[in-house]
């Protein structure tokens, strides 16, 4: 019976984690693209700051074994367009930049921490 409280005790403790790391994910999103329009009223070292917390709470708590693969790719994808000029398009090609720039940001410590978690399993079996 007390075997059963606790396994119901974790679960409960980890569904909670997992959302929290839902909302981060979601938060940071959400300050990425509103960052990226008022890009001259927001201090950048704050902002960084802000995305890369976000980010590492997502990659730490967030992703499930079958989530890792997609999410690794789509970070891939995110960095590649990140290179790419978006300034060059007229009206609003600098604040595509912006957004993209912030959600790199916000992408790349959950992609370090995922990609870190996924050579460590492959390593272990």
């Amino acid at each position: 019976m007390a075997k059963k409280k606790v396994n119901r005790s974790l679960k409960k403790r980890k569904v909670e984690v997992h959302r929290v790391a839902h909302y981060a994910f979601f938060v940071g999103l959400v300050i990425a693209i509103v960052a990226g329009f008022f890009r001259s009223y927001v201090g950048p070292e704050v902002l960084v700051t802000t995305l890369v917390i976000l980010g590492t709470l997502v990659g730490l708590f967030n992703l499930t074994a079958k989530e890792t693969t997609p999410f690794l790719l789509a970070s891939v994808a995110l960095m590649l367009a990140g290179i790419v000029n978006l300034g060059l398009i007229p009206y609003v090609g600098l604040v595509l930049r912006s957004i993209l720039s912030n959600i790199v940001v916000f992408v790349v410590p959950g992609a370090i921490i995922v990609g870190m978690k996924t050579i460590w399993k492959l390593a272990s079996d």
